[in-house]
Parts: structure tokens; sequence; C-alpha cells
């Protein structure tokens, strides 16, 4: 019960059988070797690394912790073996072009992967979390000289990378960062100033770290449009140190194998990334990157937790369940009382469907890099709405659904023993990172939807209903009405300009409904009912999301047309 399982069956069964993945991705021509052995292959060798290594440092991780002397950061014993291991098996690279020392693979498996490793350790897989938005950063907007230096160390996971945005007065609105670089010859810069919250500032698990750092040059204007990004190392590569220090790790709630830094940048010689004063749109790539990520750390968290939770239920046994025959053998298990089985099925109706829309995300950035042109203009669009709309409803589901598995413990569920309050408190972070949550339903809403009257939105609802048949009324009509709340709230909006931030994230709820409603009716076609033992492992769930997950939206779309009605 300790420690967490890979779900490499369901989770195949869902890129397989429910999406076609491997059918998908053979009509791109970078893909057209990569059939369903290969992508089985690569998930349970995957499932293996994670169960064997990666999940057993899970408690000492949270207990240990990662710890400061001097500047210099100690992982928790066992981190860096595991980390060397990982790089060196070729993880990290999976979705990497070859020439970089990757492996040229779809980026769903990645996914898929990096599901798994926020299940089985979150605190450790935050170090290799930001390796990919590196990567696709570096190689898209750093120059020739940059990309020799450091592209193969980032897509291979032999170097580690960090994302330095925030600072004390400038967290969601990076217009107001103050971090300098100030041009020293030969085309480096020196950078001044601190930033925090930096995940993986300092550590122990490789022989470099390769820091992106948004900051102004000496002629920027004030606000967004005057960062630029820089790229800073550990060491240079004559072997030197940089001036980048240190100065604390935070203590936090949670996620006490992540070392969460505040690093100090004293004149240390600077590399400009891209074009001057576009920082934001070069650290975008890595942003939109980490959130994908972070809905699935949402996903395999609460998966975790849900293991946790079910394995306790169908051991601990108590008063005999209602409606339940004292003959029968199991009818005190607490996993057969209605209140217990409503949780644990509502939690996986959520982790299912969060299985099939990153996916299918993933899916659709595979597409933006290898596709048609037509198949990357939906891509773009899938993406760019569907992404903040998981990241946001799907860590919302962690740390609560996390809570209500704990719950499921009783008061095991509240003591270290049974790992599972590690979750929840792991889990809570995730609402908070990569833009909180509320920032995630004002960018839909505001930034996405009304910008366009719509139109995007009404081009993944298109998509949404034709991929269901016209029998399932229900879901047709909430669709109906998801079009006409959005409607209502564009002709709304001018007459009050706060309407469209006290609704957001009632919206982004009842979007994320209206996926999920799509994603179990994809999992439900693809269900063979003639296999009765495979059959119930989906109809549970299937009938959760019905009853006690769907009712939400009703809710949902009342609070927008009342605040709509009296704008």
């Amino acid at each position: 019960m300790n420690f967490y399982h890979p779900p490499t069956d369901d989770m195949h069964f869902v890129l397989t059988r429910v999406l076609g993945a491997h059918q998908a991705l053979q009509h791109l021509p970078a893909f057209a070797e990569v059939d369903e052995p290969l992508m089985q292959q690569v998930l349970i060798e995957a499932g293996k690394f994670v169960g064997e290594v990666v999940a057993p440092l899970q408690r000492v991780g949270d207990e240990t912790g990662a710890s400061w002397h001097e500047g210099a950061v100690t992982m928790p014993p066992g981190f860096r073996q595991a980390y060397q291991a990982f790089w060196q098996a070729g993880w990290p690279g999976l979705s990497a072009r070859t020439e970089d020392g990757g492996q040229g693979l779809p980026g769903v498996l990645e996914a898929m992967l990096y599901e798994m490793l926020s299940g089985a350790n979150h605190g450790w897989t935050m170090a290799p979390g930001l390796l990919h938005g590196a990567y696709e950063c570096i190689l898209h907007h750093a120059s020739d000289e940059l990309k020799t230096l450091y592209l193969a160390k980032i897509a291979t996971g032999e170097w580690l990378a960090t994302m330095c945005l925030t600072e004390p007065h400038a967290g969601s609105d990076l217009g107001l960062a103050t971090t300098r670089a100030v041009p020293i010859g030969d085309g480096r810069h020196a950078l001044s100033g601190t930033k925090i919250f930096i995940s993986g500032g300092e550590h122990d698990l490789t022989d470099n770290i390769v820091h992106l750092v948004l900051a102004r040059l000496p002629d920027a204007p004030p606000g967004p449009k005057g960062l630029s990004l820089f790229l800073v190392p550990k060491f240079y590569p004559d072997g030197t140190r940089s001036a980048v220090h240190c100065e604390r790790i935070e203590e936090k709630m949670g996620l006490h194998g992540s070392p969460t830094c505040v690093m100090r940048f004293d004149a240390a010689a600077s590399w400009l990334v891209g074009e001057p004063g576009r920082g934001l749109q070069a650290m975008i790539v890595m942003m939109n990157a980490a959130r994908l990520h972070v809905a699935l750390q949402g996903i395999g968290l609460l998966d975790a937790a849900w293991q946790k939770a079910h394995a306790y239920a169908q051991e601990r046994r108590q008063m005999r369940a209602p409606g339940r025959a004292s003959s029968s053998e199991a009818a005190d298990r607490i996993a057969e009382h209605p209140a217990i089985a409503r949780v644990l099925d509502t939690q996986r109706a959520w982790v299912d469907a969060g299985r099939v829309l990153a996916y299918q995300t993933a899916i659709e950035l595979d597409r933006i890099r290898h596709g048609s042109p037509e198949e990357q203009n939906f891509a773009h669009t899938w993406c760019a709405l569907v992404t903040p709309i998981m990241k946001s409803a799907f860590t919302h589901q962690a740390f609560h659904g996390g809570s209500d598995c704990l719950q499921v413990l009783g008061g095991h569920g509240y003591v270290r023993e049974w790992g599972i309050e590690q979750i929840v408190r792991d889990a809570r972070v995730t609402m908070i990172y990569e833009g909180t949550n509320e920032i995630q339903a004002i960018d839909l809403l505001v930034r996405k939807v009304l910008s366009d009257g719509g139109q995007r939105l009404g081009r993944v609802l298109d998509r949404v209903q034709s991929d269901q048949p016209v029998q399932r009324s229900a879901s047709h009509a909430r669709i109906a009405t998801l079009r006409a709340v959005t409607r209502q709230i564009v002709e709304a909006a001018p007459r009050d300009a706060q309407l469209p931030y006290r609704v957001a994230e009632d919206f982004l709820r009842a979007c994320a409904l209206v996926l999920m409603e799509w994603a179990w009716w994809r999992i439900d076609a693809a269900v063979d009912l003639e296999q009765p033992l495979a059959a119930e492992r989906w109809q549970a769930p299937s009938r959760a999301l019905r009853q006690w997950v769907l009712p939400e939206f009703q809710m949902r779309t009342y609070i927008i047309v009342h605040q709509c009605t009296a704008a």
C-alpha cells in the first residue's frame, strides 16, 4: 500500500483503444514506424523504472528532504543515483530529436511517463520536469553557439534546467520584474537580481544546471514588453563557476524532496536567448509545456491517492454495508459502503477522463510539430483552450479529491505511516505554480474566448459534439448550453468589465465538464461489454461521472447566467 503502482494496462487502453494513438500518429511522417507494440513496450519499461527505482524514494524524499548548507543543496538519499540512472537510460530524451541525442518518439509517450513519475514521487519528478520546455526553448530561440554548448545536454537530461521568472514583488505580473542584464562585450551580459520560488535552482543531481532567466536590458521599456531571456549556467564551458548563488531553500507545506530556491545573480555572465524584448515569447514555450505537465501531475497524484484509498477500502472491515446480506464474505468491507464507493468511483472518473484529455492534448502537440498546416491549425486551437482547463481542473481535483481519498482511511489517513497525507500536501502547490488556477481561468475566458467572440471555442465544441452520437441528447444539450452562456458573456462583458473575471472559474469548470463527458463517451465506446471483468472496471466510474460529477454543470452555468443577467 505504501508504493505507487504504475497503471500501465489502463494507460495503454486509453492510448490505443480509446484514442487510437498509434494510428493517428503513424499518419505523421516523423512517426511512420511507431506502431502499437513499440508504444506498449516503451510504456511497460517506463512503468518498471518508475515503480522499481523512483517510487521507493517517495517517503525518504518527504521525511529527509533537500538540505541547504552555505549555498549548496544536498538531495535526499538515493535521489542522485536514481536521476543518473534515469538520464543514462534515455528517459528524458524520449521526444527530443535524434540529432540532439533524443529518441524522436511521440510526445504523448513522454506525457505518460511524467504522469507515472508524478504519481510515484512528485518531489523527485520536479527535477526533470522542466527539461522538455527548456529543450524546446533553446531549440527554437537560442543561437547556434548556445545550441552547440547546451542543447544536447538538456535533451538527454545530463544537465538539468531552471525557469527563473518570479521575483519577491513580481509573481503573476511578470512585467514588474527588475532583474537587469548589462552588456559586457563579446555578446555576453552581466545579469544581476534575485529570483524566488526556483524549483531545482541548486542541487547535486547533475554536474551542471542551466538557468533560463527573465531580465531587462538597460534601455528596456517598463512592463512585460521590456523583458528579455538570458541563459546562465552554474558552470561555464571552461569549468569556472558563475556568479549565481542559492541564498536559501524554502520550508514548504510539501514537496520536501524538491528544493525551492532563492537565487541571487551577482553580475553573472549570461547570453541572450532570442530577440531583445521578446523574453516572454521565448519563455512561453517552457510555460505551456510546464502547464501540460502540471495537469499530468494532478492526474498522477490523484491516481496515487486513489490507489491507497482503494487498497485500504478493500482490506478494512467494519459494520456490514446497508442492503448486503450478512452471509456475504465481503459485506463488511468499507469498499461496499455507498459513501466510500461514491468517493472512490468519482475520483476514478476524474483520473480516467484526465488521461483521455491529457493524452489527446499531447497528440495534438505532436501534430503541431509534425502535422499538415490544417492539422496544425486545429491542434493549436485545441491546445490553447484545453491546456488551461486541464491545468486548473485536474490540479484542483488532485488536492480536493486526494483529500476525499484520505477521508476513506479515516484516522489512518492523517498519520504519515500510510503515505496519503504526503500526497495531499504535495498536491496543493499544483494549484498555484505555473500560473495559479485563477490565472488559468482568466487566460481561458478573457484571453482565449472573449478575444475572438468564442470562435475558437466553437471549433473545439464542434469537434467534441461531432464525436458523440445524436442519441446522447444530454451531452448535446450541455454543449448547446455552454455555447449559449458563452454568447451571453460575450454580449454582457462590454456593459460590465469585471463580469468575465467574476465568472471565469465557473466558465472553466463548465468547459471541463463538457470535455470530461466527451472523454467518457470515448471510453464507453471502446469498452468491450463481452468481457465482463474489463467492463466492470470501467462501468462504475462511468456511472459516477453521470451521477456525481456532471450535475455540477447546471450549477456553474446557472451562476454565469445569473451574473450576465445582473450586468
